[in-house]
């Protein structure tokens, strides 16, 4: 695509800004009269067409206006959009729900209401994959004998507690030793690390030969969580309207109830920083190529947990949203910090 120039831009920003605003083609009239860019109707209409040769707009059959195409809003998104802070209200409404709430589960479902309650949109959560946080500390206690309490310690305050049945011998005075050694091999490592390195370990020498060593590593390898992550889904009745084909949203539906889809998007989304904003088809949800998703991880950018994200039709309001998402996320990484 050649550049675009700054007068282009201009034009193109006010088609988009109007579009979004009222879901009509936009004329040149319109244009000159609401954006004061100070040329004639007829060059904003030179403009738009050079803009729709360019691929960035597109003409409706009910009228002579223009409406901006999927590539359009992607260009406006990532060169033009200007995206102010989320308003003071409902920053205030989002801290005050879920900052300071100790059970990830609660906070997860708090997190789903007051994303689709501000949003009016379908909402997506992924709550958090064990596997991305990091060991700070491992231990066991003894509850009985043939059993132990295994308790893994997070650096985002997650514990683990997990029953252990023992079918060997850990005498008393080896569990001391047996944290000593655990803690200096798997502290900060993520979980999904430390069941590589628990597996090196295990081939070891010094496990052949070392009887502490080996129990060690057994009662480290039963300990890992086998908790899969989750992806709650709300307020798909949202995205349905009264002029929704009927088969469109059956497709819309089983989309979102499948997850299968949505989980590679949300995957995709941890591996990234900052705020991602798909647009139709790139979100790859099927055939639902008027749609579009913001979203963003949480839990801090060296080691992402999940991720959160709003999913509406490719006409919402992008600043709005991409401030609510982001802020969303920082609140979820800030409550976990302290959790």
């Amino acid at each position: 695509m050649s550049e675009i120039g700054v007068r282009a831009k201009k034009i193109l920003h006010a088609v988009v800004s109007e579009y979004l605003a009222t879901g009509e083609a936009v004329g040149s009239q319109t244009v000159t009269r609401r954006y004061g860019l100070e040329v004639s109707a007829a060059t904003v209409r030179n403009v738009m067409g050079d803009l729709e040769g360019m691929g960035l707009l597109k003409h409706t059959h009910t009228s002579g206006g223009r409406i901006p195409t999927d590539r359009g809003l992607r260009y406006y998104v990532d060169t033009l959009l200007r995206v102010r802070s989320l308003a003071a209200g409902e920053q205030d409404e989002i801290r005050e729900r879920l900052t300071g709430v100790a059970e990830r589960p609660e906070l997860m479902q708090r997190t789903t209401r007051v994303l689709r309650e501000l949003s009016h949109l379908a909402v997506v959560v992924q709550t958090p994959r064990l596997e991305s946080d990091v060991v700070e500390h491992i231990e066991f206690v003894r509850l009985r004998e043939g059993q132990l309490l295994a308790v893994i310690a997070t650096t985002t305050g997650h514990i683990q507690n997990k029953l252990l049945p023992l079918d060997f011998q850990v005498p008393a005075e080896d569990l001391e030793r047996i944290h000593n050694y655990l803690n200096g091999l798997l502290g900060g490592l993520t979980l999904e690390k430390l069941q590589a390195r628990l597996a090196a370990e295990i081939e070891s020498e010094r496990a052949q030969h070392d009887q502490m060593v080996s129990n060690a590593l057994k009662l480290a390898t039963a300990a890992l969580p086998e908790g899969h992550t989750q992806v709650l889904i709300d307020g798909q009745s949202n995205l349905l309207s009264e002029s929704t084909d009927l088969e469109r949203a059956k497709v819309l539906l089983r989309t979102l109830e499948e997850k299968d889809l949505l989980v590679k998007l949300l995957d995709r989304t941890l591996a990234a920083p900052g705020i991602c904003v798909f647009i139709g088809a790139e979100a790859n949800l099927a055939d639902l190529t008027d749609i579009s998703v913001v979203a963003a991880s949480y839990g801090g950018d060296d080691h992402p947990l999940g991720t959160i994200g709003v999913i509406g039709p490719s006409r919402m309001n992008y600043s709005r949203l991409i401030s609510l998402v982001d802020f969303t996320a920082e609140m979820i990484t800030e409550s976990l910090g302290k959790g």
